[in-house]
């Protein structure tokens, strides 16, 4: 059975990992282990729990920052941020209802590890944007801080954007400082009923290069969308792309009549009004219309909006998998309808321009495929020579990613 270590403090981080130096050992790291399924099912021989390492620290709402603990949960963040009406503006992912674990278990740690972003990216940006300052423990066992606790600082170097995207690779984050805002007062979304996938990349091209201040673009086919249970969506009959407004009521009732005009000649229009507004990203975030309960591969794939639908139109050509678009087409969610990962069809499809990760699969699956995108030589060297620099012996999360690595 793998020895379970559950540090209290980042001094027992230290130990920790000073001890499986000593043994030569591998520690897989973990918070609430929402995130376990996703990625290379590595082999280790610890696990280091930091669910212990939970709490806010420091919270300034006139300052928007927010530091805490590694293990402290993004639910109690976020439940702590709405009572000052703030929020974490790149929407990070709930991966419990993708991949069947209990909702509200994802950490801080996590979060940054994985780099979550969800439909906000678009206009906000992702999570490592937010990434003031951090502490962790290094591969060697040793204690460092990076960034700082303002926005604007020139502590050492960007250390944050290293780590954030790493999947615990490179350090264990044992404390973390990031940037909050403040939360809109109202949302709306406004639709396009009935395009196909080019239209629906041209509609939201056209919104977010207006001056609608979109925040959210995305789009399902009928299938898709009838699959949800937000009605205005479900009832349509027809694929859906919405447009999401934010702001103060006013200023999304003028931004909202201009983004019509805007998209009307594109084809017939609907609404979503605050609730059903909610519901629709939150479903969009969390990639609701793939939680099935299966293990059938999901994944998400990144290209540029000009390439989405004709990188969409050769998976489903070659694997009849279902998509629905994200950032304006950025983002492709896409499920097999078997259990076959169809990882060919999927890279050959990107032809390289994008990368694609497995984010749902059995573990048999996962264990053959290759889960992150692969690295051409010269990278996979400067990703080695990193991964060499925080953990020479390779003793954090090996192989997490890249066999070796």
């Amino acid at each position: 059975m793998t020895d379970i270590l559950k540090p209290r403090d980042e001094q027992d981080v230290s130990e920790a990992v000073a001890r499986a130096l000593a043994e030569e050992k591998t520690l897989e790291i973990v918070g609430h282990g929402s995130k376990r399924a996703i990625g290379r099912a590595a082999q280790t021989d610890m696990t280091l729990d930091l669910s212990k390492l939970s709490g806010i620290e420091l919270y300034e709402p006139e300052e928007l920052i927010l530091s805490a603990k590694a293990g402290t949960p993004i639910a109690e963040i976020e439940k702590a941020l709405a009572r000052n009406e703030q929020e974490l503006a790149f929407e990070p992912m709930d991966c419990a209802p993708l991949l069947g674990g209990k909702p509200g278990r994802g950490t801080l740690g996590g979060m940054i590890a994985v780099n979550l972003s969800g439909p906000r990216r678009v206009k906000a940006g992702a999570m490592r944007d937010f990434a003031l300052g951090f502490q962790a423990v290094s591969g060697r066992g040793e204690q460092f801080k990076a960034g700082g606790r303002v926005v604007k600082n020139v502590t050492g170097y960007d250390l944050p954007k290293f780590v954030a995207g790493s999947w615990g690779t490179l350090a264990v984050v044992t404390q973390a400082t990031i940037k909050v805002l403040p939360r809109s007062e109202a949302v709306e979304t406004v639709l396009v009923l009935g395009l196909d996938d080019t239209r629906a990349v041209e509609a939201m091209s056209a919104a977010m290069g207006s001056s609608c201040e979109v925040s959210g673009a995305a789009h399902l086919p009928q299938e898709i969308a009838q699959q949800l249970s937000i009605i205005p969506v479900a009832a349509a009959g027809r694929s859906v792309t919405a447009l999401r407004l934010e702001g103060i009521p006013v200023s999304i009732a003028y931004r909202k009549d201009k983004l019509q005009k805007l998209l009307a000649p594109f084809g017939e229009l609907g609404k979503l009004g605050p609730r059903d507004s909610r519901s629709f990203w939150r479903a969009m975030r969390d990639a609701t219309p793939f939680a099935d309960e299966t293990q059938n591969p999901v994944w998400r794939v990144s290209t540029s909006p000009s390439e989405a639908p004709r990188v969409a139109a050769a998976i489903r050509t070659s694997t009849k998998a279902e998509i629905f678009f994200d950032w304006a087409g950025g983002l492709l969610w896409v499920r097999m309808p078997g259990k076959a990962a169809e990882e060919w069809s999927v890279r050959s499809a990107l032809a390289g321009r994008g990368h694609a990760l497995l984010i749902r699969a059995d573990p048999a699956v996962r264990a053959s495929a290759q889960v992150f995108e692969p690295l051409e030589p010269g990278l996979a060297a400067i990703s080695k020579r990193l991964k060499e620099s925080f953990d020479p012996k390779g003793v954090l999360n090996p192989g997490r990613m890249y066999a070796g690595i």
